[in-house]
């Protein structure tokens, strides 16, 4: 241990680093009922933590090692502290990277100089190769977790809250991959102050340190998630699993639901997106509040890193009301029937519905898939499906059916064969509780409506996709009755989509 604490002192990481601030996020705090602070790793030059060690371990290479070159094998933020290091001390480094890889974290070490090699699905597929070229060219290789100069540069966070919080601290929650990050801040919080709960937090999917601790031992998953790929680690390291079993308090493990809720927790407090294992410790420190009914706390979250593809923030805002428990998806059968579309709508009430998506089937029964928006948790979802049924709807929960959350929400639909006299609009109409009930009531004229789909957007229009049954000796009407009920609308009816993949008479 004392060994560490001199290692974590002299630590060389601040030749490349910054002394990440230590936010409250006030936000969070007032929900929670606790003092919720987040140490922002997110704001380092390379958007995370690990610039630390890999420095600290590079810059006590000897100058031989140095002029020979360095090789590593990470997911992307390892990769990009290795790639500023040999920038920063002259030496080449190569770089084995899963092609699962984010493009912006392969891009970034690009950008530094580094070389880089994209190799097997997951982080042990690219470790492997990163050690036979190790081998074959006479390389040092820069562990990314399990190396005493990477865990003392890890450490040094540790070092810098005690500094920056010297009033007492509950919980301290840090995401955990390799371990390398909880087994150096744990070595240095605990030496100093052991009453602090040091707690991981790991995705459901690669819950390796979890599986270790249980087991006594250090255990190889079969398989792991690469949602929350800055730790989709197989198996803990060795030298981080010793210190993690002496020091780490607790595991927490989360869904890729309760981790896009933190991602926008820490966006609405700090207006940062934080990547998937950026949230990490965030999701842990809300769900061990919820476990414990912990209040009057001070608790800190490490935000360890911000490297995420753009475009992977559509799912993370999709899933992230799912993971907050602030919305419903039901699967709900109804007649088939003119004007059962609206009195299902008003057995809802004015809620906030979040999607509605519905495509005629047949001429008995029709099966509505629905969101809707909580605002009171859970009892008010159970209280919202007890009403349903006793109006004589059949009522599935889908808010936890995985497949139903990435497919079918988006499948609901097709041809329907041998409907008739169907015209296709689209709707824009202003978004607040009560605005889809009133469209449907403004529809009450017999027409029925064989296919509909509303996702709310967070836009202030909602836009709805509505497929109606309409004779030809009703169209006059029904255009006056459009035109009257003031939304701005587009006929789709010949639209080649529609013919090609919803019109049954195509």
């Amino acid at each position: 241990m004392h060994d560490y604490i001199k290692k974590i002192l002299t630590a060389r990481v601040y030749d490349v680093a910054i002394e990440s601030p230590l936010d409250v996020m006030n936000r969070l705090s007032r929900r929670l009922n606790n003092r919720v602070l987040l140490k922002r790793e997110d704001l380092q030059p390379v958007f995370s933590f690990k610039l630390r060690g890999a420095y600290n371990k590079i810059v006590h290479l000897p100058r031989a090692a140095l002029d020979k070159g360095i090789i590593c094998a990470s997911a992307g933020n390892h990769a990009q502290g290795v790639a500023l290091a040999a920038q920063r001390l002259g030496t080449k480094a190569t770089v084995v990277m899963p092609r699962t890889t984010p493009a912006i974290k392969v891009q970034a070490v690009r950008d530094r100089g580094g070389k880089t090699v994209l190799f097997g699905d997951t982080y042990d597929e690219a470790y492997q190769h990163a050690r036979q070229l190790e081998a074959d060219k006479g390389l040092t290789f820069i562990h990314p977790y399990d190396d005493p100069d990477v865990i003392a540069g890890q450490g040094t966070i540790g070092m810098e809250l005690l500094r920056q919080h010297p009033d007492p601290i509950d919980a301290i929650f840090i995401a955990v991959g390799g371990g390398g990050l909880i087994a150096g801040v744990a070595t240095y919080v605990k030496f100093l102050r052991p009453e602090i709960k040091i707690i991981g937090v790991e995705p459901d999917d690669a819950a390796s340190m979890h599986a270790a601790l249980r087991q006594g031992e250090r255990v190889t998953l079969d398989q792991v998630g690469i949602f929350a790929d800055g730790v989709a680690v197989r198996q803990v390291g060795e030298e981080t699993f010793r210190l993690a079993r002496e020091l780490v308090d607790d595991i927490i493990v989360v869904s890729t639901d309760e981790i896009c809720a933190a991602t926008k927790d820490i966006f609405d407090d700090t207006r940062s997106i934080a990547e998937p294992a950026g949230a990490l410790g965030t999701a842990g420190l809300k769900q061990y509040v919820e476990r414990s009914g912990i209040a009057g706390a001070n608790l800190i979250a490490i935000n360890c890193g911000a490297n995420i593809n753009f475009d992977r923030l559509r799912h993370v805002a999709e899933r992230a009301e799912l993971g907050e428990r602030r919305e419903a998806l039901l699967a709900v059968t109804i007649p088939e029937q003119p004007g059962s579309f609206r009195k299902f709508c008003q057995v809802i009430g004015k809620r906030s519905i979040t999607e509605f998506n519905y495509r005629y089937a047949d001429d008995r029964q029709a099966r509505v898939f629905a969101g809707v928006q909580l605002t009171e948790g859970q009892e008010e979802k159970r209280r919202i499906i007890d009403t349903l049924r006793e109006h004589g709807y059949p009522v599935t929960d889908m808010s936890d059916n995985e497949m139903a959350k990435l497919h079918v929400r988006y499948m609901v639909g097709g041809h329907a064969p041998g409907i008739r006299d169907e015209l296709l609009y689209r709707f824009q109409f202003p978004e607040r509780p009560g605005a889809l009930l009133k469209f449907l009531t403004g529809m009450a004229h017999g027409w029925n409506i064989s296919l509909f789909h509303y996702r709310n957007h967070g836009s202030d229009y909602g836009r709805v996709l509505v497929g109606i049954q309409v004779p030809a000796a009703e169209r006059p009407q029904f255009q006056t009755f459009i035109r009257e009920l003031g939304y701005p609308f587009h006929e789709e009816t010949d639209n080649p989509a529609y013919q090609l993949f919803l019109d049954g008479n195509a």
